[in-house]
């Protein structure tokens, strides 16, 4: 038995809007580290909102283990509307004391934009003025990349 077209619709129009500012992409280097490997993480930022954002708190957890560097933190660099913009974040240790090795060697990296402000810029005496001009709602919005770890080297 399917669903009537016009329930359909209905469900449709009552399902969230995604929010306006994503996590669009993650990118590792080396894409596939070795144990005990440092690795550059990037990720990039859509913002479908017609004004700039910023403010922006992010949480990454690997092996489903939040890294410490991102607690109490917030970036304040700017996603202008209509752009997408790559953030170098910290850099990370492949495998740890604490976090060693998965065992079937996929190591699961998760980065949330959790918080973020829309944006008011205006320049006042010559100087650029940023003011928070609200919450970017709907977040959190989550991306996940299962890294391949490379075979350690003998």
């Amino acid at each position: 038995m399917g669903l009537s077209l016009p329930l359909v619709l209905l469900l449709a129009l009552a399902a969230p809007a995604p929010p306006a500012l994503t996590v669009e992409a993650i990118r590792v280097e080396p894409a596939a580290p070795g144990p005990d490997v440092l690795c550059h993480l990037a990720v990039t930022l859509k913002n479908r909102g017609d004004r700039p954002a910023s403010v922006l708190e992010l949480a990454v957890k690997l092996g489903g283990i939040p890294l410490p560097a991102y607690r109490d933190r917030i970036i304040l660099k700017a996603v202008e509307p209509g752009a997408t913009r790559e953030l170098r974040l910290y850099n990370f240790w492949s495998t740890e004391p604490a976090r060693p090795a998965p065992a079937d060697g996929k190591l699961v990296l998760e980065v949330a934009l959790l918080r973020a402000a829309w944006m008011q810029r205006e320049t006042k005496d010559g100087a650029t003025v940023w003011t928070p001009a609200g919450p970017v709602a709907g977040l959190p919005s989550v991306k996940t990349l299962t890294l391949t770890l490379a075979k350690a080297k003998r």
